[in-house]
């Protein structure tokens, strides 16, 4: 997410020439850019016919295009270019190369509607990174609400959109146009999902007590290795417990709104 391709020199008579800068900083660019190649492969993989590897391409870029920002924070790397880049990069890996890739193997099966249900999707992921653009720049906001995405997330709705696809690689289901509709219908869902207001915990501010961090270590190689070992099958599962996690997130958000506002409401009652 970030070369700050800043300053520039003056160049003769053509545009402005970006001075030298360290790689350290190119880093975080470079891995956006790998994102949206895959992404973009995952499509032509795709439209070939080579659907296992297009998933696996299009969940690795959403990967990459999630920790790019992250690393560019941690290398101090982050400019303006670099949220631009990272911007139009999510929009292509989280909303158009899924979007596109269930179409391919599923929705095309139901015809318009599942075009339509692909297109939906698209757009709300983009709707949704603009809003998270604005809401993030909000300094008005109280402290505590930053703990909580608005709407899912666009990384965990190109995974969770997926789903069927999941499901049918683990033979849970089988393809066919009654199976293509219902996913059309899904993916209607999820897009709603994701220019909803429903709040949902983010974990930014979550912190592992000592004596927990090993055992917390444990529980996260045990899961890669499923996800390694049993892929699909792991993101199914996955998948499925995030959709139920988000009532209780919903519930949570409920609860803490109410112990802010009554601690609001303090000072004035004195």
């Amino acid at each position: 997410m970030a070369t700050p391709f800043q300053p520039f020199e003056p160049h003769g008579r053509g545009g402005p020439r970006i001075r030298e800068i360290p790689l350290r900083l190119v880093l975080p660019n470079l891995i956006t850019v790998l994102a949206i190649c895959a992404g973009l492969s995952g499509i032509r993989l795709a439209f070939e016919g080579r659907f296992e590897t297009a998933v696996a391409m299009v969940l690795i870029a959403a990967f990459l295009d999630g920790i790019d920002g992250r690393i560019a924070r941690m290398l101090k790397a982050t400019s303006k270019f670099g949220a631009q880049m990272d911007s139009l990069a999510d929009i292509v890996n989280f909303g158009v190369a899924p979007a596109l890739v269930l179409y391919a193997y599923l929705l095309d099966q139901a015809g318009s509607p599942g075009w339509i249900a692909a297109l939906l999707f698209a757009i709300a992921c983009g709707l949704r990174l603009a809003r998270f653009n604005v809401l993030d720049e909000d300094l008005s906001r109280p402290a505590w609400q930053a703990e909580y995405f608005v709407g899912v997330p666009a990384p965990a709705g190109a995974v969770v959109v997926l789903l069927p696809i999941y499901l049918v690689f683990v033979g849970a289901i089988e393809p066919g146009r009654t199976v293509a509709f219902i996913s059309s219908g899904f993916t209607v869902l999820i897009a709603i999902l994701l220019v909803s207001r429903l709040p949902i915990y983010s974990g930014k501010k979550f912190r592992i007590p000592g004596d927990k961090v090993l055992p917390g270590i444990l529980a996260v190689v045990f899961f890669v290795l499923l996800l390694s070992t049993y892929t699909w099958e792991t993101l199914a599962v996955s998948v499925i417990a995030y959709l139920l996690f988000l009532p209780l997130s919903a519930r949570a958000y409920s609860r803490r709104a109410k112990l802010e506002e009554a601690k609001a409401a303090e000072p004035s009652a004195e």
